[in-house]
């Protein structure tokens, strides 16, 4: 008898154990890279899949790596976030396979203008896009073209210090509120370019860019704060430089714990000025590295000398660097718990 119940006592401990470990794990959010080449941090890659414990997918700056809808990483997407127009970005034009080419050149082949790998996803996944007010009526007017007028609410607009949320009576977007879940998204300042090349208008207007030199300006660049239902909340930097939204709004009023920060020097903060960000404005528990331009890995590890190897030398915050296809979980203070 005593035998039986200490076998009684060993396996409710086991069954608790195994009890208490599900919902942490059910409460995580994952975080999936998709680069040009499986394992590895390439010069292109920018494109990464946030989702939810509700199951709330969000593709944020598709780019270059993603190949085309058809990318068989991408899954069930609901909402896709574009930080700014710019091809490398929004996708001008996409790799046809992982592993195409090489992770300092990938063989991006596919042109997706002048509609963007973004629309073409869009359109495929039934997803929403959210972005900056002026960059949202261009997107409308290529669902439209593409799609029908019923896709025109699927390009909508989160201007600073709003956030687009799901509502209990949500019209005018009672469609498409569901597709953001649990997550609370809002976009905060970028400094950086957002012009829209002739090639993604087409037509006389496109040809007169083109020729020019000339970009149509769609309002400012932007990134993204992401609240999750862990209470995880994401700053996604997209391409900027040194703001103070960084200390004010990412640190101070959201309390981001998790920050993806673009380090690529030249068109943003380089890898010093990018772990000033860091250290001194956002503070944060985890940070992504991103938008590195670079080879950074091989066989994925981190090359010595490397932007990306100078930025997690000089960054307090522990760094993650983004191998594609792997898997990072996040729980809820921003610790990576998995896949790291």
């Amino acid at each position: 008898m005593k035998y039986l119940n200490t076998i009684r006592t060993v396996a409710a401990v086991v069954i608790f154990a195994f009890l208490a470990a599900l919902p942490a794990n059910a409460e995580n959010i994952k975080v999936t890279p998709l680069g040009s080449h499986n394992g590895e941090f390439c010069y292109m890659d920018r494109a990464l899949i946030l989702e939810d414990p509700d199951g709330t997918r969000i593709l944020y700056d598709p780019g270059r790596t993603v190949a085309g809808a058809d990318d068989p990483r991408l899954g069930k997407i609901d909402v896709v976030l574009v930080t700014h127009m710019h091809g490398d970005h929004v996708g001008d034009k996409h790799i046809l396979k992982v592993n195409a080419g090489d992770c300092d050149k990938p063989r991006v082949s596919e042109n997706a203008l002048p509609n963007t790998n973004a629309v073409n996803i869009a359109l495929d996944k039934d997803a929403l896009i959210l972005t900056g007010r002026e960059m949202s009526t261009f997107f409308q007017k290529k669902l439209v073209a593409l799609g029908g007028e019923k896709k025109e609410e699927y390009s909508q607009p989160v201007n600073f210090g709003a956030s687009y949320i799901k509502i209990d009576n949500p019209k005018p977007y009672e469609k498409i509120s569901h597709k953001v879940g649990s997550v609370a998204i809002t976009t905060v300042p970028a400094t950086h370019p957002n012009g829209v090349e002739g090639n993604m208008i087409g037509g006389v207007l496109g040809y007169m860019l083109k020729e020019a030199g000339l970009t149509a300006y769609v309002g400012p660049a932007t990134g993204y704060v992401l609240t999750f239902s862990n209470d995880l909340v994401v700053y996604l930097s997209g391409d900027t430089g040194i703001t103070a939204e960084q200390d004010t709004v990412v640190r101070q009023h959201y309390g981001a714990k998790l920050v993806v920060m673009n380090i690529g020097d030249t068109f943003t903060t380089g890898p010093k000025e990018a772990a000033w960000v860091i250290n001194e404005l956002i503070k944060p528990v985890s940070v992504i590295v991103s938008h590195a331009n670079e080879v950074a890995t091989k066989d994925g590890k981190v090359i010595a000398g490397t932007k990306t190897d100078t930025f997690i030398k000089a960054t307090n915050a522990k760094v993650h660097v983004p191998l594609s296809g792997t898997t990072m979980e996040f729980d809820g203070a921003g610790n990576c718990v998995a896949g790291c």
